[in-house]
């Protein structure tokens, strides 16, 4: 199984978010000298936990900082964007860093009524996300009514996030699909992925099915560690159920001192108790039995922790693990 990882430019409580963006680039390097296939980076919008809006523009700092390693999006949400700028900045990107650039589609609107309703999105509209679809992938080939520039040297790939239809889009056009989260453990994953590789139509861009599954993977020395680890991000998902908004992550420390609602308690202490994280063996076992549920060809780890030293050493403990 191929090794990847997905950053969402994660802000720490207290500290200026441009250490989120300045963290995702010295990740990307450390990535690509651990030697992980792809680094892929988020589209998220008025996000307070979140530094990355604009994966484009992240792209190219990183890529002015590595040499080998893959680098996408995961993903570019298609309903924020017209096709023709999405192409441009794919294919700007491909000029600057060739045969490296991935491009990952997703269909999300927005976190929150106020920032859909910022990004002009009409909860009335047509749903045109696989004509929008279409029409980017006829530019990105130069095959569309207008040109996008810089003219394309090589294909860029385009993978769709399994979200709603998803999966059937992408068996539909020939693409790569990522599925990810807790969901993958559930028998409805397993049929959907199930559907994908049977109902997969072969493309210019694949000949057969490819899945990546991304869901956060957490490795330290033993189990409790791991699971220290993986907490401020379960705290930061159970608290956006409680105050409507995705907060910056939080120390460990912070996160105790605190009084936790019965609720928050409840999410908190299922979510670790489901974590993939824990010791290398732990955690082994946990990918292995994924691995046999979805067949998956490429493992995205979107973890995220408070500790950066911390997050780097699982990085490096997951590349050991399945290298």
């Amino acid at each position: 199984m191929r090794l990847s990882l997905l950053d969402r430019s994660r802000t720490r409580a207290g500290r200026p978010e441009s250490e989120a963006l300045s963290g995702s680039v010295e990740r990307a390097v450390h990535a690509e000298q651990l030697g992980y296939e792809r680094f892929w980076v988020a589209e998220h919008h008025a996000v307070p936990g979140i530094a990355s809006g604009s994966p484009a523009v992240l792209l190219a700092a990183i890529g002015s900082r590595t040499e080998r390693i893959r680098i996408g999006s995961g993903g570019v949400m298609l309903p924020n964007h017209q096709p023709l700028v999405v192409a441009e900045q794919f294919l700007m990107l491909q000029a600057l860093y060739p045969g490296r650039i991935d491009l990952g589609i997703g269909r999300s609107l927005g976190f929150t009524a106020p920032v859909r309703r910022a990004l002009r999105h009409d909860a009335g509209a047509l749903d045109t996300f696989e004509a929008d679809l279409e029409e980017l992938r006829q530019l990105l080939v130069g095959d569309a009514a207008v040109t996008a520039h810089p003219v394309a040297e090589g294909r860029i790939p385009v993978s769709l996030l399994a979200t709603g239809r998803g999966t059937q889009i992408a068996a539909r056009l020939g693409l790569p699909v990522v599925a990810g989260g807790p969901i993958l453990w559930t028998d409805a994953a397993q049929e959907a992925i199930g559907a994908y590789r049977r109902d997969f139509r072969p493309s210019e861009d694949l000949a057969e099915p490819y899945v990546t599954i991304s869901l956060d993977v957490t490795v330290a020395d033993d189990d409790a560690t791991a699971r220290e680890l993986a907490l401020p991000e379960i705290w930061a998902m159970a608290r956006s159920r409680q105050i409507g908004e995705f907060p910056p992550l939080e120390s460990v420390a912070s996160i105790r001192d605190q009084a936790w609602a019965p609720r928050v308690r409840q999410h908190v202490e299922k979510s670790l108790a489901e974590a993939v994280a824990g010791s290398p063996r732990a955690v082994g076992q946990m990918i292995d039995q994924l691995a046999e549920r979805t067949g998956a060809d490429e493992l995205m780890a979107s973890t995220s922790t408070y500790d950066r030293d911390a997050l780097f050493e699982s990085d490096r403990a997951l590349r050991d693990l399945v290298g």
